[in-house]
């Protein structure tokens, strides 16, 4: 099937490596994962498309964007890529349920694509269910999807190629030791891989209007997949990781299996039960947008990691996509302690003692040596930039002493995270008051900011270590 499996076809696409690689943009319409430890993707929306996957973890990023262009099959006739000629609308299922229906419309009235998006419970699989709806007297139209991999958390030297799994034709990609296939419940009417700006689908279906350039393989490079799916009745396009080809065939063929409906019921029901354990707040804040306070609260929630529980990075997003490479790999989606500390706050706010306990697990685990939290790390724990921000040592101490007050960490409980408060200090201590950065990383030595932290931090370490007999 795929490339352990044996070649489909021998025809390499021109044109490598292809373009440099891009991420896309950090202004997000929404965010959304299953709340299930079977299920290890992410997956973020704008511009009415499917942006970034993040597999199997939440601070790598698998693909760029995942895409839908109308064609009427003729060179020079129509051709209306999604996200940027259509109007778009995203609606979520239900306030704090980050199920999504996108409605992308054509200002001239050709056709209107309805999307419903979410991440299958069971699987590491995202699934859209696609349906085309053409305008009066718009016959012919043609439907096409294009997937742009950055496995991981890059774009150049993936390889990308048409294969089968179980008789069911897909398309793959792989690179870092991730791959992705692509497959569709109605099979695919045709198939092609290539290099960005050289031959991928954009550049053929802007030709031609069709996929008449087909190549089978394209190694080594910036690449991307595209597919015809069929545009005259709803269809489920699901892209399915793994470790091996087969591995991510077999996610997306079960979710297929699934169906779309099963998939969203699940997903729900879990967001539906974690929204009802929090405080009403959105009963108070009468005052505030619609759903407000839900929707913040699904996004916090989103963030986390199951293989590493309480780890929440910072943001599903690239800031300033558009223009990082891959030799900036981090983005926003990375451990800040300060971030970190600020989200269990939150979330303490709203009433998830559980959520926000893990955090502080989180935070004990990945604490150096010495005491202090990287300026920013993976969440693993390695350090990603190198920065002394001291304020992201404070932080985690007021968290302790926020979580006690929140009956999140009871009496008994505090001797546990004593050791973190006491190495925190003492870092502090050491090295304080004056910083390497602030909190923006572009100031050092005395900053109110920072102080107004270390000097809270400092109180509430002392308040303990007398709790403790120290």
């Amino acid at each position: 099937m795929g490339q352990s499996g044996g070649r489909e076809g021998e025809i390499e696409a021109p044109g490598r490596p292809g373009m440099e690689p891009r991420w896309t943009t950090s202004a997000k319409d929404g965010v959304g994962t299953a709340l299930s430890a079977a299920s290890d993707v992410w997956f973020t929306l704008s511009h009415g498309i499917l942006d970034e996957i993040y597999y199997p973890r939440v601070d790598q990023a698998c693909t760029r964007d995942c895409g839908l262009i109308v064609t009427d099959g003729r060179p020079g006739g129509i051709f209306v890529e999604e996200k940027r000629a259509t109007v778009s609308q995203t609606r979520r299922l239900a306030p704090g349920v980050p199920v999504f229906m996108l409605r992308n419309s054509c200002p001239e009235g050709r056709f209107t694509v309805e999307k419903r998006i979410v991440s299958d419970p069971c699987h590491a699989t995202v699934l859209q269910r696609i349906r085309l709806i053409p305008g009066e007297g718009m016959g012919g139209l043609r439907l096409f999807v294009l997937l742009a991999p950055h496995l991981v958390n890059g774009g150049q030297h993936n390889s990308a190629w048409l294969g089968t799994y179980k008789g069911q034709s897909m398309l793959f990609a792989t690179g870092d030791g991730t791959t992705l296939a692509m497959a569709c419940d109605q099979g695919f009417l045709a198939r092609s891989v290539g290099f960005v700006g050289a031959s991928d689908g954009w550049q053929v279906l802007r030709r031609h209007g069709s996929l008449a350039e087909s190549y089978e393989r394209a190694t080594d490079g910036n690449v991307a997949l595209a597919a015809e799916i069929d545009a005259t009745q709803p269809v489920l396009v699901a892209i399915g990781f793994g470790r091996k080809a087969e591995e991510a065939a077999y996610q997306a063929r079960a979710s297929l299996a699934r169906g779309y409906r099963q998939a969203e019921e699940d997903y729900g029901r879990a967001w539906r039960n974690w929204q009802a354990r929090l405080a009403p707040l959105d009963l108070e804040w009468r005052d505030s947008p619609p759903n407000f306070y839900r929707v913040s609260t699904s996004i916090l929630r989103a963030h986390e990691s199951p293989h590493f529980p309480g780890g929440s990075i910072a943001s599903l997003s690239i800031p300033w996509g558009g223009s990082k490479g891959d030799d900036d790999m981090g983005g926003y989606h990375l451990v800040w302690s300060r971030d970190l500390a600020q989200t269990a706050g939150a979330l303490l706010a709203c009433g998830a003692l559980q959520d926000a306990r893990r955090t502080l697990d989180f935070m004990r685990t990945v604490q150096e040596a010495d005491g202090h939290w990287p300026q920013n790390c993976w969440l693993d724990g390695t350090a990603y930039w190198r920065g002394l921000q001291l304020d992201e040592t404070a932080f985690p101490i007021l968290l302790v002493d926020l979580a006690h007050r929140h009956d999140a960490v009871p009496e008994r409980d505090l001797p546990r995270y004593w050791p973190m408060v006491r190495a925190a200090s003492g870092f502090i201590v050491r090295n304080g008051p004056v910083t390497d950065q602030d909190r923006w990383e572009e100031n050092s030595g005395y900053t109110p900011a920072t102080l107004a932290v270390e000097i809270a931090a400092l109180l509430a370490a002392a308040e303990l270590a007398e709790r403790m007999g120290e």
